[in-house]
This record gives C-alpha cells, sequence and structure tokens, in this order.
C-alpha cells in the first residue's frame, strides 16, 4: 500500500491561526512509532503539473495562485495567507491524490488475483473539496479529488470514479466542477447546517443534522453508500475521509465518537472491496480542539485500510 505525505511542505502560518498545519507531520510519525505501516511504504508525491491542474481549474486562477497575484477577496475567502511555500504545498498535496489514484489502479491486476485484498492508497493529506474551477475556499487551493479524477480519464485509466465525501463539510467544489459530467458521481454525507451555508448538488447528497451521532450516521451512510457505488458504475473510488464529524471538532457539531468513525471507514472500504473498487484516499478535514485526537482518528483510518489492503506486509495487523 503507497502512502504520500508533503508535511515537510510547511505552511508558514502566524501562530494565531486557527488552521492545524502540525497534524500532518504528527499523524506520519504516529503511524511509524505505532507500526501500523512500514516506512517503506511512505512516498513522496511529484507536485501536480500545470497541465493536471488546468484541466479542472480555470488558467488565470492557476496564474494567480502561481504568482502570489490573488485579490484581498480572495484569500479571505481561501483563509490562508499566500506564500510560495503554499503553492508548493498545494501542488504536492494535489500530486499526492494524483499519484494515490495511478497507484490503486495499477494495483488493479493484483487485487483481481487477490479478491479477498482491498486496492487502496493513502494521501496523507488532501481533500480540498472548497476549491471552485477557479476560486480556491475554506483552506482549500486546488482540488485534489478532482484533478485526480480528470488525470486518471485523460491517462486513459479509467473513465467513470465515485467521489465518496464523509468530510463534514459538504464537497461543494467538487459537486459544482463535476455537475455536469456524468461519468464522475459526487456523493456527499455532512452537516446539512454547517459550512458551506450555499451548498451545491452532489449526484448525492445526504444532509445531517447537528449533533448526529454513531448510531444515526452510520444508518444514514449505509444505503447511501450502496447507492452511490451502484449507480456510478465506477471504476475508482476517491474517498475522503474526514475526521471532524467527531465529536471534539472545533468545527464539525456532528457528535461521532472514535469507534463511529472508524466503523465509518471500515463501512466504506469494505463496501468498495466488495464492489471490487480499488479507493485513492484523502484525509480531508480535522480540527480537534485536541490535535491529537485529529491524529489518532487519522491513524486509525490508515490502519483499516492496511488491514484490508491487499498489499499489506506479512506481520502487520488491523486494530
Amino acid at each position: 500500500m503507497d502512502v504520500f505525505y508533503t508535511d515537510q511542505f510547511v505552511l508558514p502560518l502566524p501562530a494565531t491561526h486557527s488552521f492545524p498545519a502540525a497534524k500532518y507531520a504528527l499523524l506520519r510519525r504516529r503511524l511509524i512509532d505505532d507500526g501500523i505501516i512500514p516506512p517503506e511504504w511512505l512516498r513522496v508525491p511529484d507536485r501536480a503539473t500545470p497541465e493536471e491542474i488546468v484541466r479542472v481549474h480555470d488558467p488565470a486562477y492557476l496564474a494567480r495562485v502561481v504568482e502570489g497575484r490573488l485579490s484581498e477577496r480572495e484569500v479571505r475567502e481561501l483563509g490562508l495567507p499566500w506564500s510560495p511555500e503554499l503553492v508548493e504545498r498545494s501542488l504536492r498535496s494535489c500530486g499526492a491524490t494524483v499519484a494515490a489514484a495511478r497507484s490503486v489502479l495499477a494495483e488493479v491486476s493484483r487485487c483481481d488475483a487477490r479478491p479477498d485484498g482491498l486496492c487502496v492508497a493513502m494521501n496523507l493529506a488532501g481533500g480540498t473539496h472548497h476549491a471552485f474551477r477557479d476560486h480556491g475556499a475554506g483552506y482549500c487551493v486546488f482540488n485534489d479529488a478532482a484533478v485526480a479524477a480528470r488525470a486518471m480519464q485523460a491517462e486513459g485509466r479509467c473513465r467513470k470514479i465515485v467521489v465518496i465525501d464523509c468530510d463534514v463539510h459538504q464537497g461543494d467544489g467538487t459537486a459544482a466542477i463535476f455537475a455536469d459530467d456524468p461519468d464522475v458521481y459526487t456523493f456527499s454525507i455532512h452537516g446539512a447546517r454547517n459550512y458551506p451555508l450555499r451548498k451545491q448538488r452532489s449526484r448525492l447528497d445526504v444532509g445531517l443534522d447537528d449533533g448526529t451521532g454513531d448510531e444515526a450516521y452510520l444508518a444514514a451512510l449505509e444505503p447511501a453508500l450502496g447507492t452511490a457505488i451502484e449507480e456510478s458504475e465506477a471504476e475508482l473510488a476517491i474517498y475522503l475521509a474526514g475526521s471532524d464529524p467527531f465529536a471534539g471538532d472545533r468545527l464539525g457539531r456532528m457528535k461521532l465518537s472514535r469507534e463511529g468513525l472508524a466503523a465509518r471507514d471500515r463501512m466504506v472500504f469494505e463496501a468498495c472491496r466488495e464492489a471490487g473498487l480499488p479507493v485513492a484516499t484523502a484525509m480531508a478535514g480535522g480540527y480537534a480542539r485536541d490535535v491529537n485526537d485529529t491524529v489518532a482518528i487519522q491513524a486509525e483510518t490508515v490502519r483499516i485500510a492496511a488491514g484490508l489492503s491487499a498489499g499489506r506486509s506479512p506481520g502487520l495487523t488491523a486494530g
């Protein structure tokens, strides 16, 4: 199982900034220190190329980002200050989801030989689903899931893709980008009254009330997940495994426990395995009051994927 990381490309943020950038390096260290994955699974991705980015984003927007010409309004909507490091980080994170998608599609034949195994690769960042074609928003510069989907189509690796978005915030940018594309099925399960206030229309949206807990969440997810996989007829799933439905998340407003989130991840991965769907996974949002809670939840996502992976190493077990 390939695991792509970008935490060495550090975002220079003010000490008072609310974005928990430290979670990325903490997650990678935890995965190694706890023996969840072996170090040889770790990969540093290439940058997403301009050609890959402009299949999704307006070339003029890409130029403004790269050249540092975003307006004050654009920076405010993005929620992150511009810097050359922001550009590098965003391109690498986008490249990580592209690389994860390539990895699992290349592994499909091996997965077919082991029907009990899941073809899965991980981006320890990504899930930047609030980026639209011509602007960023909500800490999202480029839409990595959309860029990866378009790259796989352009390279002839697959045509039909399902985006399974379990971040607590609706994947509005992804929904808008693929609104007229019958080959990319967007499914979002999210807080109905949470950010963004103005929702887009995914192919399938499940909006949940504030305070939703484990039982109600999983009861809503299971049938919708089955519908999305069946209706999409997908050859690839891109899974946004946001940890922000957690009860202790500052921005989530839901009440899922760590155990409930683990059950969610297992439900998604097992549904994809049963459907023969390879999965490229991005971590998406996580803003727990204690960053170690975010790290623990995301580490469990990787642990579950590793345990189900067709390419897991002997001796590694799922917890």
